[in-house]
Order: structure tokens, then C-alpha cells, then sequence
């Protein structure tokens, strides 16, 4: 829906369904009951997620007429995709074949142009269209600095095959499509200092050469460069990496970088000054076989100390120098306590307070698919759940903007 932060919605990750047959029909049980309740008069945007088998049935021609009409029947339209997973992301262990094909891998591509594809036809006119994507890559799966080297420039070549294609669909159509980077602990862009990092040494000097081939293009060459490559701001990945929200909003303006994306999201947060021991173990009950959960805790001489997944951590966090640690573990965002553990709800505030100093993005999107992960008190129906979060963020958003003023 249109609110006066932007478009809001909810990510479809979190409902099942790897073949779009399967994701359609969770669609069409979940969205209009989260419409009535949410914005049942207006326009209801949604933040679609398609596998690839998904993405391959639509890109097809197979079923997109029928979702296009289901959409102006319903009242709702899409203004982003989460094109981050590209396979199964319910059933079997995903881990760090979340990151699996990276942006190394022609896969990748073909993936993201064809979610493009799709994306253009049914995006509403006059709107801009997103999709975020993987940080490049994940970073433990290079051995040393000359391949990581190697594969932060195989990732910009093939991005930039992707920018082309929204070049071209700009000019055709007039459309404003773009890809947006979602920095993520352990990825080969782990944070927004790193995003700054390879947008300026490696995204803009290979793309002013890659434009300067094709034919047509002429004048500021970063124009469309920056236009169709964005970043995805996802709040719990910031918080975890032990982020400052208006350091980060005001580099990325320095180095004139746009944010397509605002994923609305909560990380664990655990004080490890009291009760550490039970602290611990109630952390340990969140420990899972499905998805990854990096963790970066502190130290009593502020220093950051990375983990790769919750196991690892929970092996090494009786060191009592550790003082706290944030967890890779999106929780839902109207909570601000876990039991013994808090969250990172904070980061949130502070993203929307920015947002009303100067504009961050016109797309917002909550993303928490831990549902089915997480402790008892927190199975609701996942309709009401998901109503929940939107009803927060609203409040939140509406409390922000009064309090600013």
C-alpha cells in the first residue's frame, strides 16, 4: 500500500511454495485477508518472491496473464521481488546454498533478467519497479585475496549485464527498473561501508567501460549506472554488523548511491553482562538446522568478532570479554523482548527517523520468514501474524513522522 513513507508491504517468503502453482495458491489464501484487514479500500502492494522454478513458469507466458488479472481483481499490485533465493527455501537446509548460483554464475543472471521480465509486465505505470539480490557472493567460498578479487569483478561483469538489459527496457518502455544489492554478514559485501566500497572501485569504472561499448549511450554514463543499481537496505543486517543508521544515510548521499529498498527486519540481541549462563542457553534453543545464522558479537575493548553460523558462536560466548552479540535470526519487529533476549527493534526507529530528514526510499518491505522456526508463544496464524507486523510498522511510521514534526 501507498503510505506517506512509500509502498509498504510484506515479503512472500514467508509463505511456501517452491513452484509458482504452489506459491499462487498461498497467494491467493493469504493476501486478500491481509488486505481487508490492512488497507481493504486501497491498493494493497505486495513484495513477490519467486523461486526460479517459479520464475521459469511466469517467464514463460504460463500463468502471468492469469496473475495479472488476479491483481486488478484483487486490488493489488507488485512493486518489488526478493530475487535473493533462487531454490527451495522451506523445506531442506539452506544455509550458505542460500548464496548458491552466485553472481559469478551465468544461473544468476539469466534468473534475475528473467524476474525483470516478469517484473515490467506487471508493474503498475508511472511506478518504479525493484529486486533485490544476493551481496555477490559468499565470502568463505574463496580461499584467498586473489580470488576474491577475481570474483568481485566475474560479479560486477555479470551485474552489469543485467543493468544493460534495464537500460534497454528504460529506453523501450520508459520503465525505471533496479537491482539492489542486499549487504549481508559473510557475504562478499558484508555491509553498506563495503557496498560504498565496490560500487566505487569496481561497479562504476567497469560500467563506464562496459557503456562505453555499447552503442547509443552518450553523456554522464553513472546516470544510468546509478539509476538501475541500488542498494537494499535490510535494518537487520545493518544492526547485526553494528551499523550507525545516519553514518550510513549520509555516506551512501555523499557518494550520490540511491537505496531502491528499505527491508524492514529485527535481528536477536543479547546482553551478555547479567546472566550470561542462561542467557546462553536460551540463545541455544534458537539454534537450527535450516537457515544461517551469522553472528557478530562484542567485546569489552569494542571489538567486533564474527561468527559464521549460531553453532560456532554458541561454543565461544562463555568468554565472559564478550559483552553482547547480535544473531542473523530475523525475529518479528513488533516485539522488543525474547524471553530472556531482546532484539534490535531500535534500528527501526532509527530508520524511519532518517527517513524523515531526508528521503531513504520509496520501497519498504517486512521481511521475517522465521515463523515456522520460532519458539511456540509465537505460532499465530501466520495471516494474523503477518497483520500484525504491518499494523506496527504503520503505527510506527505514523508515531515518527507526528513526533518530527
Amino acid at each position: 500500500m501507498h503510505t506517506p513513507f512509500g509502498h509498504l508491504s510484506y515479503c512472500t517468503n514467508i509463505h511456501p511454495g517452491e513452484s509458482w502453482q504452489e506459491h499462487f495458491a498461498e497467494i491467493k489464501k493469504s493476501v486478500p485477508v491481509i488486505k481487508n484487514k490492512i488497507s481493504p479500500n486501497l491498493p494493497f502492494g505486495i513484495g513477490l518472491r519467486l523461486s526460479n522454478a517459479a520464475c521459469m513458469a511466469l517467464s514463460q507466458g504460463l500463468y502471468l496473464q492469469e496473475f495479472k488479472n488476479w491483481l486488478q481483481n484483487n486490488n493489488c499490485y507488485v512493486f518489488t521481488i526478493n530475487g535473493f533465493p533462487f531454490g527451495d527455501f522451506h523445506q531442506d537446509p539452506v544455509k550458505d546454498q542460500v548464496y548458491s548460483p552466485d553472481w559469478t554464475m551465468p544461473e544468476r543472471v539469466e534468473y534475475t533478467v528473467k524476474l525483470f521480465d516478469i517484473l515490467k509486465e506487471i508493474i503498475p505505470d508511472g511506478m518504479e519497479g525493484s529486486i533485490s539480490t544476493a551481496p555477490l557472493s559468499y565470502r568463505h567460498w574463496f580461499r584467498n585475496k586473489k580470488e576474491t578479487i577475481r570474483a568481485y569483478e566475474k560479479c560486477t561483469l555479470n551485474i552489469l549485464e543485467v543493468v544493460g538489459h534495464l537500460i534497454k527496457i528504460y529506453e523501450d518502455t520508459g520503465k525505471v527498473l533496479h537491482l539492489n544489492i542486499e549487504p549481508e554478514p559473510d557475504g562478499l559485501i558484508e555491509d553498506s561501508s563495503e557496498f560504498i566500497d565496490w560500487y566505487n572501485k569496481y561497479y562504476i569504472p567497469l560500467g563506464i567501460d562496459f557503456l562505453e561499448k555499447r552503442s547509443g549511450i552518450t553523456g554522464d554514463k553513472t546516470e544510468p549506472l546509478r539509476r538501475h543499481l541500488q542498494l537494499c537496505f535490510d535494518v537487520c543486517h545493518s544492526a547485526i554488523a553494528y551499523e550507525n543508521a545516519d553514518i550510513v544515510f549520509k555516506e551512501l548521499k555523499k557518494n550520490n548511491i540511491l537505496i531502491g529498498k528499505v527491508q524492514i527486519s529485527s535481528a536477536l540481541q543479547i546482553n551478555l553482562v547479567n546472566n550470561r549462563d542462561e542467557k546462553i542457553k536460551n540463545l541455544s534453543t534458537y539454534n537450527e538446522p535450516l537457515y544461517l545464522h551469522q553472528v557478530i558479537a562484542i567485546d569489552d575493548q569494542n571489538k567486533l568478532h564474527k561468527f559464521p553460523d549460531l553453532s560456532h558462536a554458541l561454543i565461544q560466548l562463555n568468554d565472559k570479554k564478550f559483552i553482547e552479540c547480535r544473531v542473523h535470526f530475523h525475529v518479528p519487529v513488533f516485539s522488543e523482548n525474547y524471553d530472556l533476549l531482546s532484539s534490535t527493534q531500535d534500528n527501526i526507529s532509527q530508520t524511519l527517523l532518517n527517513h524523515c530528514k531526508q528521503k531513504v526510499s520509496d520501497h519498504w518491505e517486512v521481511e521475517t520468514y522465521t515463523w515456522n522456526i520460532l519458539a511456540p508463544d509465537f505460532q499465530l496464524p501466520i495471516n494474523e501474524s503477518i497483520t500484525r507486523e504491518l499494523e506496527w510498522v504503520l503505527d510506527k511510521m505514523k508515531s515518527t513522522a507526528t513526533n518530527y514534526e
